[in-house]
């Protein structure tokens, strides 16, 4: 059985947390998910530090800016784009200072090409996702951006191990031709699912460090991440209904970032144990070696956690923690 690029028997966080607090957040995940910790992202802090804000500010040569409360290309940089630099740069420090001597797999976060395209507008009106020609540009652009940033925590972090989480959550719709027009009486037309796998190969190709196909919808395309030659996909294990989609992508190898614990905490509180009997019932479901379970799967929360209090998104990384070292036991 081929290795994993994380340690077995590993948690994560999704990205987003609560607050504005870049160093307590950073903090909290160096301290709760000791073996697969992530860049933070703070959203509560406002533009640029959104998903779609930050993951633009990626982009080279293709400046952005905020217009009427939507994200769109911009004639040149302006405040928006530096103020997206300067909270980047931030955290950047914070995740430098606070993982100093850490050596393991580090996880980083960026929208993909097609939530970036499905979100920011053209100057001339309409979504970059009308114009064929634009989604390659600002595939390229994000490609080159994300080499970049890959390489800069590498330098900065020369002992950890990069792996790049693209978040996708508009890619079910561009596929199936829901995403709106300006005007919301027409849609987008939909996507071929060999033009959505190829963009995202581009933009793995490109940073050269496993990548993390993040899709919370039922309708995960397990195929294009597939296609597209994704390590794992991160999904909601609670919206998952069709089973045989997700064997045939574990029988193939890809690992699995399991969305087994709830982002709202249950009045009673979470239970770790709950959340490891989750992914363990999933497993027998799907009939695979138990002792593959801690290998190829990674657990996490549903989703981010932004909306969520700051103790109980401790609790919830706590959780996840605790749930996979239990896993790693059986």
């Amino acid at each position: 059985m081929p290795d994993f690029p994380w340690t077995p028997g590993s948690a994560t966080g999704v990205g987003s947390l609560p607050g504005t607090d870049v160093a307590e957040a950073q903090r909290v995940v160096f301290g709760e998910l000791p073996d697969l910790p992530h860049l933070v992202e703070l959203p509560a802090r406002g533009p640029g530090a959104d998903l779609i804000g930050r993951s633009a500010g990626f982009l080279v040569d293709l400046p952005v800016q905020v217009y009427a409360g939507r994200w769109q290309v911009a004639p040149r940089p302006g405040k928006d784009l530096r103020r997206t630099a300067d909270l980047l740069e931030r955290d950047l420090d914070q995740l430098t200072e606070q993982g100093d001597r850490y050596a393991g797999p580090l996880k980083l976060q960026s929208a993909g090409p097609w939530t970036l395209a499905a979100s920011i507008d053209r100057q001339i009106g309409g979504g970059l996702l009308r114009d064929p020609g634009a989604v390659r540009d600002l595939t390229d652009s994000l490609a080159e951006g994300l080499r970049r940033h890959v390489d800069e925590v590498r330098k900065r972090l020369p002992r950890a191990e990069v792996l790049l989480q693209i978040d996708e959550p508009s890619l079910p719709a561009v596929l199936a031709g829901r995403v709106p027009t300006e005007s919301g009486l027409s849609a987008y037309r939909a996507i071929p699912e060999p033009d959505a796998a190829s963009a995202l190969r581009v933009i793995a190709e490109a940073v050269g460090v496993p990548v993390i196909a993040h899709c919370c919808a039922s309708d995960v395309p397990l195929g294009v991440f597939r296609a597209a030659r994704a390590a794992a996909v991160a999904l909601d294990l609670s919206l998952i209904k069709d089973l045989d989609p997700l064997g045939e992508a574990l029988e193939a190898r890809l690992g699995l970032f399991a969305g087994a614990a709830p982002t709202t905490l249950p009045a009673r509180g979470i239970d770790a144990k709950a959340v490891a009997s989750r992914v363990s019932t999933l497993w027998k479901r799907l009939a695979f070696p138990a002792a593959q379970l801690p290998r190829q799967v990674v657990i996490t929360p549903a989703c981010g956690l932004a909306g969520a209090s700051p103790d109980d998104a401790r609790a919830v990384l706590t959780a996840c923690r605790e749930a996979a070292r239990r896993l790693s036991e059986v």
